[in-house]
């Protein structure tokens, strides 16, 4: 009997492989350069440890978890050729049945890192503007 926690674990696994998939497809010389470019930012921020909306935010900490990133990785998958997909599959499953651990990225950390010390910036910077007025 299949029940909700063994969908979300077969989920899941699904979109780990497929985030794995694209990190195969980002090397391989036939990607074109449009696709390779979304696969960076996508592989960049499925693999970095900190998310854009962090989890302890109520509902919205877990929307980039369960709409942005899918959304995401099906149309980078999309933008792959046929040949490259299939290959990048294959070469994630493999990685996949020998390692029990994701690759990170730390360029994706750095992004979100640097994305919120812009925000908390120009956050800043409009408070201090309204004090003053």
């Amino acid at each position: 009997m299949n029940g909700p926690l063994d969908t979300i674990r077969t989920w899941a696994k699904r979109i780990k492989r497929e985030v794995i998939t694209l990190w195969f497809a980002r090397q391989h010389p036939s990607t074109p350069w449009h696709a390779k470019a979304l696969v960076a930012i996508v592989v960049a921020y499925a693999l970095s440890p900190i998310d854009l909306i962090p989890d302890f935010i109520p509902v919205l900490g877990y929307v980039d978890d369960l709409l942005l990133l899918p959304v995401l990785i099906w149309l980078t998958l999309r933008l792959l050729p046929a040949p490259v997909l299939e290959e990048s599959r294959r070469r994630a499953e493999a990685w996949m049945a020998k390692s029990s651990s994701k690759p990170h990225s730390v360029i994706g950390a750095v992004a979100i890192l640097l994305l919120w010390a812009i925000a908390a910036a120009a956050l800043s910077m409009w408070a201090m503007g309204t004090l003053r007025s």
